[in-house]
C-alpha cells in the first residue's frame, strides 16, 4: 500500500521502516499509527523477511512522541488493533526489531524504542517520557517496559520527574544495546543485521519468544518446562531449517536456512 508519513523497504531479508516526518521531529499522527499498523503486519506476515529496523528521518528525532498539535485540533482516533505505532501491543511477533536512533526518542517514541529488541543508539541521541508535563501518562508500554527493562528505582526517577537522559545515560541504565558515533550508525545496524541473518530464523525467533514469554513465568523450572508450548519454540522443534543445521556443520559448508 502507499504510504505518505512512512516509507518501508526491503533488501536481503530484512525490512526497513522510516518514520519519515522530519519537519516535525517525526511525531505520530493517527493515520501514521495505521500506516505503521499495516507496514508491521505486512513484515510480520512476510516469511521472506526476517529482522526489521525502524528508523527516524533527518539528523533531530528518532521520533518525539505523538503530535500534540494534531491531538489538540481534535485530530485523535483510536489507536490501530497493535496499540500505539501498530506496535506496542504485538506481543506474539518473534521476529527481531531493531531501532535505530538518532537525536531524540520522547513519549512514544520511547515507547516504540522500549518495544524493539535491540536499540542502536548514538551519542548525541536522548531519551525520555514527559508524558506527566502535559498532563498525560506513558500508557503505550513505557512505564511498564522501562522498569522490567531497568529496574524499578532507575524507571520511577525517570518517569517521576519526566527527565531526559543522554544516551550514555541510557546505555550505563542498560535500555541501549549499543551506543555509536553518529557517522557509525548504518555500520552498526548493518553489522548487527547481518549478525542475525547469520543464524537460523526459526531459532532466533524461538529464542525470542522463549525469553520473553520466560519472565512472566513464575519461577525458571516452569520457564524451562513451558517452553515446548510456546508456539515459535514449537514450530522450531519441527523446522527443516532444524536439521539443516547439524547437516551443514557436518558437511563442512555454510548452512542454507529456508526460515521453515
Amino acid at each position: 500500500m502507499p504510504y505518505e508519513c512512512i516509507e518501508v523497504t526491503k533488501n536481503n531479508h530484512v525490512t526497513s521502516v522510516l518514520l519519515n516526518r522530519p519537519d516535525a521531529m517525526n511525531a505520530i499522527t493517527p493515520e501514521m499509527h495505521h500506516e505503521l499498523q499495516a507496514a508491521f503486519d505486512d513484515f510480520a506476515a512476510d516469511s521472506d523477511q526476517f529482522v526489521c529496523v525502524i528508523r527516524g528521518a533527518g539528523e533531530r528525532a528518532f521520533c518525539a512522541g505523538s503530535d500534540l498539535k494534531n491531538i489538540a485540533a481534535g485530530g485523535f482516533k483510536a489507536y490501530p488493533k497493535s496499540g500505539y505505532a501498530g506496535l506496542i501491543e504485538r506481543f506474539d511477533l518473534n521476529k527481531p526489531l531493531i531501532a535505530a536512533v538518532d537525536g531524540f526518542a520522547l513519549g512514544g517514541g520511547f515507547e516504540v524504542a522500549l518495544a524493539c529488541d535491540i536499540i542502536i543508539a548514538t551519542n548525541r541521541s536522548s531519551f525520555g517520557l514527559p508524558e506527566p508535563l502535559v498532563g498525560a501518562v506513558a500508557l503505550g508500554g513505557g512505564v511498564h517496559r522501562l522498569a522490567r527493562q531497568i529496574g524499578l528505582k532507575q524507571a520511577m526517577g525517570m518517569v517521576l520527574t519526566a527527565d531526559r537522559v543522554t544516551a550514555e545515560e541510557g546505555f550505563r541504565m542498560g535500555f541501549i544495546t549499543q551506543l555509536v558515533e553518529a557517522e557509525a550508525l548504518d555500520a552498526a545496524v548493518i553489522d548487527v543485521c547481518q549478525k542475525i541473518l547469520r543464524c537460523a530464523p526459526l531459532s532466533v525467533a524461538a529464542s525470542k519468544e522463549a525469553m520473553l514469554a520466560g519472565l512472566g513465568e513464575p519461577d525458571l523450572a516452569t520457564a524451562m518446562r513451558e517452553q515446548e508450548n510456546y508456539p515459535a519454540f514449537y514450530k522450531w522443534r519441527r523446522a527443516e531449517d532444524t536439521v539443516e543445521g547439524p547437516k551443514a556443520f557436518a558437511q563442512k559448508r555454510a548452512p542454507n536456512w529456508q526460515g521453515k
